[in-house]
């Protein structure tokens, strides 16, 4: 039998929107992991997110600090090891971004939300792809990449990784998706199986962002 992973990747826009919407999707996505991506931030930032997550059953294991515009949540009780915050390169005027990094069932799940800056996003990408080069087994990397399929950074993750979400559709906006910015992406041996853009009521209430779900497995 194969090992499994579901995974979703969600970006829930500081938690603006409908947060009881927001936790109705983290419910119904019954993920064993979920790359966050713009989390609420602030002094009341991560006890928001650690409300939000036990509504609907998750744990955060990397919030806060260095991880700044991701977090990783996983499925209440699950064992986790390594979960750290890696910070992106930045400078003075430009959002401070990182990655929330951690291995699940021995597979490093790394969360990322890239930058809206071409030049910046390809320096978040070389640190990036650095923590997918040593990762020990299988990685994942799910998260808001900021750009459509067929750009540079899709190209150049594209030479490590290969994307277990292709062909879902757009995630954005989440009432008229017109681009497909979120995306899970994964090393040579794992597959993904039933991926789709999660569309329902709530996932249109809860975010700008659609929030994208996949089985993975290897």
């Amino acid at each position: 039998m194969p090992s499994a992973l579901r995974v979703l990747t969600f970006n829930v826009r500081q938690l603006k929107d409908d947060v009881d919407a927001v936790v109705a999707v983290l419910r119904d996505a019954d993920a064993d992991v979920v790359a966050v991506q713009e989390p609420p931030r602030g002094p009341t930032g991560r006890r928001r997110l650690r409300t939000v997550a036990r509504r609907a059953g998750y744990e955060p294991v990397v919030s806060g600090g260095a991880a700044r515009t991701t977090a990783l949540l996983v499925r209440a009780g699950t064992p986790v090891t390594g979960p750290r915050a890696v910070r992106l390169p930045w400078r003075p005027g430009r959002t401070r971004r990182g990655l929330a990094v951690a291995d699940v069932h021995g597979v490093r799940v790394i969360s990322a939300h890239l930058s809206l800056v071409p030049s910046e996003r390809e320096k978040h990408v070389r640190r990036l792809l650095l923590l997918v080069a040593a990762s020990p087994g299988g990685c994942v990397v799910a998260g808001d990449l900021n750009e459509e399929p067929g750009g540079p950074t899709w190209v150049r993750l594209g030479r490590h990784l290969h994307d277990v979400t292709a062909g879902v559709g757009p995630t954005f906006t989440a009432r008229r998706p017109r681009r497909r910015l979120d995306a899970v992406l994964a090393t040579s041996g794992m597959r993904g199986h039933a991926a789709h853009v999660v569309r329902s009521d709530d996932a249109d209430r809860a975010s700008d962002h659609l929030p994208v779900v996949v089985e993975v497995t290897w």
